[in-house]
């Protein structure tokens, strides 16, 4: 079983307070993680090709091209509601 100063420095790691009595149910606490930690070393994993997900995932990211329709910003300001001297028109923000 952990000893009583190691779960004080580790609840001390977490900013976390707890009163006397209470060590001991987090020294089993602890414990029980650490044996089943222990538990996960004894798995073979080296036939296992590490992966970032759990699944499959495609087509996250797509190349960034400009688009031919708005390729200039002529085009793109005669879109928006309100311009002025070449500028996007908006409601002031600060009254």
């Amino acid at each position: 079983m952990i000893e009583k100063e190691k779960v004080k420095y580790i609840l001390s790691l977490g900013r976390l307070e707890i009163e006397e009595e209470e060590i001991e149910k987090f020294q089993k606490d602890f414990s029980q993680v650490l044996d089943y930690l222990e538990k996960l070393k004894e798995v073979d994993v080296s036939k296992v090709k590490p992966t970032f997900y759990p699944i499959e995932i495609s087509g996250i990211k797509r190349e960034d091209k400009p688009s031919k329709e708005y390729s200039s910003p002529e085009k793109l300001l005669r879109l928006m509601p309100k311009v002025k001297n070449g500028y996007l028109k908006t409601k002031p923000i600060f009254s």
